[in-house]
């Protein structure tokens, strides 16, 4: 499938801070592509020299084929984003803000196009009211609507579910997935809400620290041939020493504390309790992770340390 971005050893630093450092990644027409890590990570960084609102320290983009540096009106006319919260005039309406937004994009949108963009956004019914009135959530539909009112091929949303209750993530959710399915539209969405990235994306990036530590398909990244087993042990240096004596010392990933981490399919895991019973190594609990969540925390380290071993 042909990429439509394409970042090469992107670098941003501010002063002594690395806030991306030497990242690389490819997002694929027609994905909804996952761009994830912690705060401070360099996720808003990314996005917005992406967007050209701050310059790389070094690195090449290429977006729709097309050099960033150099063709930026051309690319930028094919992008629609989201940062952070939309903002809009307060004391317009949903329509006369996407009409006024049109104009300042210097798009010509006639009145249906601007009443069918907010049917679809499911903003129609409220087409005539002051955004003073709107929820959060609805702000972000709208914001939505901006962003499509000049049919781009490639929306970025950089954390477009943030601050909104359980309806109004359902509701990001699913036209996110109407953007991508009935639609076509490539989809970079950034966020911290892990569960709702694992139920829309079909391509992640996981990036600690401004570097990248895993990227690909989702389905193959949290697939059961990637379960993460935690072993909760009495003496984790002991433990280890004695699991790499046996045939599962080529899944053993990473300690930490009084855990020990392997890496397998989930099919292997009562082969696993087995050996384990019949030995006298203490353990005290052995449980599969494999959520993204899980698979997050284990890559990451931000805020804590592991050691992590390559298979």
């Amino acid at each position: 499938m042909a990429s439509i971005v394409s970042v090469s050893h992107l670098s941003k630093h501010f002063r002594d801070l690395k806030a991306v450092d030497d990242l690389s990644f490819t997002v694929n027409e027609g994905d909804i592509y996952g761009f994830l890590g912690q705060n401070g990570a360099g996720k808003s960084t990314t996005i917005r020299i992406l967007l050209t609102l701050i310059e790389p320290t070094a690195g090449d983009i290429e977006i729709m084929g097309m050099n960033l540096k150099n063709h930026r009106k051309e690319i930028l006319q094919n992008v629609g984003a989201i940062i952070e919260k939309p903002d809009f005039y307060k004391y317009l309406t949903a329509q006369e803000n996407l009409s006024l937004f049109a104009k300042i994009s210097g798009v010509k949108v006639p009145s249906h196009k601007i009443k069918e963009q907010l049917e679809l956004v499911g903003l129609i019914d409220r087409a005539g009211s002051k955004v003073k009135t709107f929820s959060q959530g609805m702000k972000q539909r709208l914001g939505i609507a901006v962003a499509l009112i000049h049919d781009p091929k490639l929306i970025i949303l950089d954390e477009p579910m943030n601050g909104l209750d359980p309806q109004g993530i359902a509701d990001i959710r699913n036209l996110i997935l109407q953007l991508s399915k009935s639609m076509g539209k490539t989809v970079i969405v950034s966020s911290h809400l892990l569960n709702e990235i694992e139920l829309i994306a079909n391509r992640v990036l996981i990036i600690d620290k401004g570097k990248k530590v895993e990227e690909g398909a989702a389905a193959e990244l949290f697939d059961p041939a990637n379960t993460l087993v935690e072993l909760l042990v009495a003496d984790v240096e002991t433990t280890w020493n004695s699991l790499q004596q046996t045939s599962w010392k080529d899944n053993l990933y990473a300690k930490e504390g009084t855990t020990i981490l392997l890496r397998m399919h989930r099919n292997d895991i009562p082969m696993l309790f087995k050996t384990l019973s019949s030995t006298d190594i203490p353990i005290y609990s052995l449980s599969p992770r494999h959520s993204l969540e899980d698979y997050f925390l284990n890559i990451t380290t931000q805020n804590r340390h592991v050691e992590t071993f390559a298979n």
